[in-house]
């Protein structure tokens, strides 16, 4: 099982979902993709089986991945500050694995229907559809 966790920015998301996801799938393999070495580096020190920096990573990793979790951004052109390319969302968007994004209520986006819970909750429930995944994968 190979699970991609993309992340920009200081890597804060990036970092608190490789740490339970190396707790909850200790078979899995762990991909960081940062798009800038901050994140990369959060996401390394967390635990990470490897990590990476920048927009090829991201197009390498999403076409290697089995899961691909991170901020809904990661499929906005020009989110999260500029720092998600167009070619990183075409990578996202287009990959074969399935995809768990955190629908965070911010990168000029507003998603309908997520209520106004805290990061924590959303980290939380994105790490039970992933675990839910892992299973359904398995067998």
């Amino acid at each position: 099982m190979r699970i991609l966790v993309i992340d920009a920015q200081g890597g804060g998301v990036g970092r608190q979902l490789v740490q339970q996801i190396k707790a909850d799938v200790p078979g899995a393999e762990v991909l960081a993709v940062g798009t800038n070495s901050t994140a990369a580096s959060a996401m390394l020190k967390a635990g990470a089986d490897t990590a990476a920096t920048g927009e090829n990573a991201v197009i390498v990793g999403a076409r290697r991945a089995d899961v691909i979790v991170g901020p809904i951004g990661i499929v906005i052109a020009d989110a999260m500050n500029g720092e998600i390319t167009p070619k990183m969302a075409e990578a996202v968007g287009q990959s074969e694995a399935r995809r768990i994004l955190i629908p965070f209520n911010n990168c000029y986006t507003y998603v309908a229907g997520v209520d106004r819970s805290g990061m924590s909750a959303l980290i939380a429930d994105a790490l039970r559809e992933l675990n839910e995944t892992v299973k359904t994968l398995e067998k």
